[in-house]
């Protein structure tokens, strides 16, 4: 596995007929090392901070390896066009787990959630339709907590150690939250992993209606 590129947003609108509202979802590559601490990379715009970034969800990745079923779709993919704060390749995004570890120069992320779609995305692809488009492709990239620190520049070859306990795909834990009936043990199955807060809270909230209606 390889780091192909860095990418930084700024503060941007992302909604012309809305200019007030902005985000950092426009991401564009950048030379050289950037730091990663446990918020994320150096200089990278969160505005929404309600439902992203954190510790948790302190880095976005996402692969050539995906991009290229975009391609094949139509897609004029280039690094940094999801949002993603690294673009690596060597792996497709929905085969890794919550848990699993990247480690390049002197950093490691543990991976811990897919990404949801929402409507800030759509936006940003000038496609209404795109939240679907996404979710229907299931290959949603993967938030990643910082378990050390460093420095990320593109060339940079990645080591890929796998959790332990792999029981659920990011592809599977994806596609879970667009599932209208769950199981409970689907459900419990995301909670013994290491995900982020935002997932634990929201499948802590789901378990409980399930208790409630058996």
């Amino acid at each position: 596995m390889k780091l192909i590129s860095v990418n930084i947003g700024r503060k941007q609108s992302y909604d012309p007929t809305r200019p007030e509202k902005k985000s950092g979802i426009f991401k564009r590559p950048v030379s050289g090392p950037v730091e990663i601490d446990r918020l994320g990379l150096e200089g990278d715009a969160i505005v929404n901070r309600k439902h992203h970034g954190g510790p948790d969800q302190a880095v976005y990745l996402y692969t050539m390896d995906d991009y290229a079923f975009w391609a094949d779709d139509g897609i004029d993919v280039e690094a940094g066009l999801f949002g993603e704060n690294l673009t690596i390749e060597g792996v497709e995004s929905a085969t890794l787990c919550a848990g699993d570890r990247l480690k390049f120069g002197n950093v490691t992320l543990e991976i811990t959630a897919p990404r949801v779609p929402c409507n800030t995305f759509a936006a940003k692809m000038g496609d209404p339709a795109f939240v679907k488009r996404f979710r229907d492709a299931g290959r949603p990239g993967a938030y990643a907590r910082v378990i050390a620190q460093g420095q990320a520049e593109a060339g940079q070859a990645i080591a890929y150690l796998p959790a332990e306990n792999r029981r659920m795909s990011l592809g599977a834990q994806f596609a879970l939250h667009f599932e209208k009936r769950p199981t409970r043990e689907q459900v419990e199955t995301v909670l013994s992993l290491p995900v982020a807060i935002r997932e634990r809270e929201h499948y802590a909230e789901l378990l409980g209606t399930l208790e409630l209606r058996s």
